[in-house]
């Protein structure tokens, strides 16, 4: 990948008055990559897309990208686009002209344009729907038309908001799919903020959790979630027991945790509720120091051996399963 278009944030920070939305944060993109910014309602994330994007302005530090502080330049000269979480189509313009509203703006011919828009529609599977309006579009088809409107303009950073909190469970699954096969064609970098863990898992390279306006913890992924540094991290990931201990807290993944007798047990506990989701049960216990943990079971080891509300149990885990937390 081509270097010169890494993007960074350099101690960037956001204020409305006197709240600060985001608080001088500072992580390098490297070209290519698709980043989820993670975190909770109001933890900084789409304050920070917006920056880069240029609809929010930057109060202090910088965005850069290839090495060039783009921070006080219009959107329409950073080389990012932003594809909004309402898709924010045009409803009175067909498909077509939707796609190529940007190219008209900078005074490029019809025929142009409309081979241009012709091409972003096929990227994205609309070929046949070129002359509808957008109110004759589902949900998923007004996505991918909005996704083709944000690329024809060739940007070097797609910025994704929430793209697929409007669609239902299914299609969002599949529109993951698409997002990432799109992001692989074009090899440009994708910054998509979620709040969905399981999105951002699926799709990213790398993850960016946020929590009170700072950077709480990122990198790759499987890092990430394989060895959360802070219990925020671990309970906001999910799939992880947050336990205190005499020696301080751990992380433990809900999959490790293996039931034994309570005798000897790491931690015993008593079984306050049991779900059946499947292809596993979660069981849940509380143990001492009135915390509640989740252990997964695969249901052949679950109906093999099977448990009732209320019942002792022990549980343990393997050390390396097992993370420290720093807070």
């Amino acid at each position: 990948m081509d270097q010169d278009l890494d993007l960074e944030f350099v101690g960037l920070t956001k204020r409305y008055g006197k709240t600060v939305a985001v608080d001088a944060i500072s992580y390098h993109f490297e070209t290519g990559t698709y980043a989820c910014l993670l975190g909770p309602s109001g933890c900084g994330k789409s304050s920070t897309l917006r920056m880069v994007a240029g609809h929010e302005s930057v109060s202090d530090g910088a965005v850069l990208l290839g090495g060039r502080d783009i921070s006080a330049l219009p959107p329409a000269k950073r080389g990012t686009a932003m594809m909004f979480q309402n898709y924010a189509l045009f409803p009175h313009l067909t498909v077509a002209d939707n796609v190529s509203f940007s190219l008209r703006m900078q005074g490029v011919d019809a025929n142009s344009r409309s081979a241009k828009a012709a091409e972003m529609l096929e990227l994205v599977d609309m070929s046949g729907f070129s002359d509808r309006l957008p109110a004759q579009l589902s949900g998923g088809q007004q996505q991918r038309v909005a996704l083709a409107r944000a690329l024809i303009t060739k940007p070097q950073v797609l910025l994704l908001d929430e793209p697929l909190s409007a669609l239902d469970p299914l299609l969002r699954i599949r529109m993951r799919a698409e997002l990432k096969r799109l992001q692989r064609e074009l090899g440009i970098t994708f910054i998509h903020v979620t709040h969905g863990q399981d999105e951002a898992l699926a799709l990213a390279d790398e993850i960016v959790v946020m929590n009170n306006a700072v950077i709480e913890q990122a990198g790759k992924t499987r890092d990430v979630f394989e060895a959360p540094k802070t219990a925020f991290v671990a309970r906001f990931l999910g799939s992880h027991n947050v336990i205190a201990l005499p020696e301080g807290q751990i992380a433990v993944r809900s999959d490790a945790l293996r039931l034994r007798p309570p005798e000897g047990a790491k931690l015993p506990g008593r079984i306050t509720n049991i779900e059946y989701q499947g292809t596993h049960v979660a069981l849940t216990a509380m143990v001492p120091g009135d915390q509640e943990v989740t252990a997964l079971l695969s249901d052949t080891d679950f109906f093999g051996d099977p448990k009732d509300l209320g019942e002792a149990v022990g549980l343990d885990w393997e050390a390396r399963a097992a993370h420290a937390l720093t807070a």
